[in-house]
């Protein structure tokens, strides 16, 4: 295997990163005189979280299906041409991207005792679409999409609240995922209770699995795999960045269908 962070490795590592690239540069200047104005927005007040060290901002980003934002051409750059060609995803309407956005501190505590320990030793590791539900938090699946692709708005230091993933656990997560929803046909797989087999999953992801923290700089994104257990590190003791705190816009669109969640490559 090359160099982790390698687009070549992606299907075995669940993540990689992609050098600096002009045009995706130059997008994301315009994506983020957006996302300044999008944060200020009052509609967007309810987004700010952990004692005000994380807006999360979902959606909140208004580019348009290409992703165009701001007067920006479409979504460009080497991770889009590896999507369509290396991921075979030719065709697929962009969401409105999320502004994930930490600030130092991150994260103050605003949880109950163990959802903030989770937060700070585990960093609040996930898999996207498993929505905990009701105030046994089960969880259920709700959302399917097709990839993580993370573009940093500006720059800030590698232990400013760093993406984290746990290398290989897309495929863990599959294989358990599959067994669980294998006696229900897809339309049905959002009533299937997947608590049980999801801690479990997670559990030996833990002990498994290498966890890497990601860093990128503007022009520069990451990519990580859909069934991947990822989260948000603490924000580090001798972290740094500007005003705008450690800024990534992340798009996650949708699969075309629940099967595909687990089926695409």
């Amino acid at each position: 295997m090359t160099d982790p962070g390698k687009p070549e490795d992606f299907l075995a590592l669940g993540w990689c990163r992609f050098p600096r690239d002009e045009a995706l540069l130059r997008w994301t200047r315009h994506a983020l005189t957006s996302a300044r104005a999008a944060i200020r927005s009052p509609d967007n007040a309810g987004w700010l979280r952990c004692g005000g060290t994380w807006f999360v901002g979902v959606n909140a980003l208004p580019n348009d299906t290409e992703g165009r934002i701001g007067g920006s051409p479409p979504l460009p750059g080497p991770a889009v041409d590896f999507i369509r060609h290396g991921l075979r995803m030719p065709g697929f309407p962009w969401d409105r991207a999320q502004i994930s956005v930490c600030y130092p501190g991150y994260p103050r505590q605003e949880e109950n005792e163990a959802s903030f320990r989770y937060r700070l030793v585990r960093d609040g590791a996930h898999v996207d679409g498993l929505h905990p539900v009701g105030n046994g938090r089960r969880r259920f699946l709700r959302e399917h999409h097709r990839f993580i692709l993370g573009i940093p708005l500006v720059k800030f230091s590698a232990d400013a609240a760093p993406s984290v993933v746990w290398e290989g656990s897309h495929e863990i997560m599959r294989t358990v995922l599959r067994e669980a929803l294998s006696e229900k046909p897809p339309g049905q797989w959002c009533d299937a209770d997947l608590t049980e087999c999801y801690h479990c999953a997670r559990n030996t992801v833990f002990s498994a699995c290498n966890r890497r923290e990601i860093h990128a700089e503007p022009g520069e994104c990451f990519l990580v795999h859909r069934l991947a257990l990822h989260g948000i590190a603490p924000w580090g003791y001798h972290a740094k960045s500007g005003p705008d705190g450690r800024a990534i816009c992340f798009f996650r669109p949708d699969c075309a269908s629940p099967a595909d969640w687990l089926d695409e490559p």
